[in-house]
Parts: structure tokens; C-alpha cells; sequence
């Protein structure tokens, strides 16, 4: 499929980037980091111009959190039940659900870059939990930001090499996914081991 959304960026360019950048962004199953990859390569061999495509892929992203955003806002009960015929996607949403109730902000940031699997997930739990639009945007905003900038830098980077970098950024992904997600359950254990040592004392 990687081989294929390549073509497709060799083929229609900002066009593609942009639709791929959106609908990642509502879950739909789309290799964005190959296709961000595939734009900053291009971009180096000066098939595409470099800041179209950061500018396209950033605003791309941030309508399609805004648009997630909003779906959870305005129909978060109709969600909860689409997704409840669905295992894959019910856990997925329960755990964004858990990470903007406990995390709430830093939530919002690190789902877009870090934990991106969970990014759309995390868009749609923090509509429906009534999260602030303002603090919502400039956090997601900050993190678009890492993103676009990481993948497009690294594709310009080492275009000569993409389809082993696409594989490459594919498996470092989980890693990161992995460690953020550790990073987060130690952090909550130590914060409850202080809570548990004070009402002792």
C-alpha cells in the first residue's frame, strides 16, 4: 500500500498530501507518514515545492482534528454507539476517553506526534467531553506542527532512501507510541504513591 500512495503523490501531489493528512485525522486507515515522507522527497528532488507542502499537509491536519473535534462535540453519544460494534476501534476511543479525563491537555498535544494512532480517537473524546475549542486548538496546533515537521524534514532528508525509511519511521512509530505510553503509566504510579504517602502521614 506504501508503494502505491507513492504513486499516487508522484501522480497528484498537494492533492493527495492534503486529502491523506485530512482523513488521517478522522481514523480513516491512510499511510500519512509514508505520504509526508513521499512530499518532503519530492520536495528535494524539486518535483514539489518544500513550504506548498508543509504548508498543505500542517492545515490539512489541523482541519481534519478541527473537524473530529467537532463530530465529538455535536454527536458524542452517536459515536460512542457507531464505535461499540467495533472492538478495535471501541478500545481505541476508550483509551482517548482515559487520557483526556486523566491527562487532559497533554493529551491533546502528544496524540498528535507521539501517539498518533490515537490521535483521531483523542479529537473525537475531546469534543465530546466538552474540552475548551481555544486550549484545544493551540495544543493541537503545537503539536501538527512536530509532526508535519518531522516527517516532511526526514523525507527531504533522505529521499534516495524513502521506501526503507517509510519502513523504518513505520516501526520507530510504535516504538515512541510504546515509551510515551510507559512514560505515563509510571508517571501516574509515582503520582499515586504520593497521594497514598500523604494521607499515611
Amino acid at each position: 500500500m506504501t508503494e502505491v500512495f507513492f504513486g499516487l503523490v508522484a501522480s497528484w501531489g498537494l492533492i493527495v498530501i492534503a486529502l491523506s493528512a485530512y482523513f488521517s485525522c478522522l481514523a480513516v486507515p491512510v499511510p500519512t507518514s509514508a505520504v509526508m515522507l513521499a512530499g518532503g522527497a519530492f520536495a528535494a528532488a524539486g518535483d514539489l515545492v518544500l513550504w506548498q507542502v508543509c504548508t498543505v499537509a500542517y492545515l490539512s491536519a489541523l482541519a481534519g482534528d478541527q473537524t473530529g473535534f467537532q463530530l465529538g462535540r455535536w454527536g458524542g453519544k452517536w459515536l460512542s454507539t457507531r464505535v461499540a460494534a467495533m472492538p478495535k476501534r471501541a478500545a481505541l476511543y476508550a483509551k482517548a476517553q482515559g487520557a483526556i479525563s486523566r491527562w487532559g491537555g497533554a493529551a491533546v498535544f502528544f496524540s498528535t506526534w507521539a501517539v498518533a494512532p490515537l490521535g483521531p480517537w483523542v479529537n473525537f473524546a475531546a469534543g465530546a467531553a466538552g474540552y475548551d475549542v481555544w486550549r484545544f486548538t493551540l495544543l493541537d496546533a503545537l503539536g501538527e506542527a512536530i509532526w508535519v515537521s518531522i516527517y516532511i524534514a526526514l523525507g527531504y532528508s533522505f529521499a534516495s532512501n524513502l521506501e526503507a525509511l517509510a519502513s523504518l519511521v513505520s516501526n520507530w512509530g510504535g516504538l515512541i507510541s510504546a515509551i510515551v505510553v510507559a512514560a505515563a503509566a509510571a508517571a501516574a504510579l509515582v503520582r499515586l504513591g504520593k497521594k497514598r504517602g500523604g494521607r499515611s502521614a
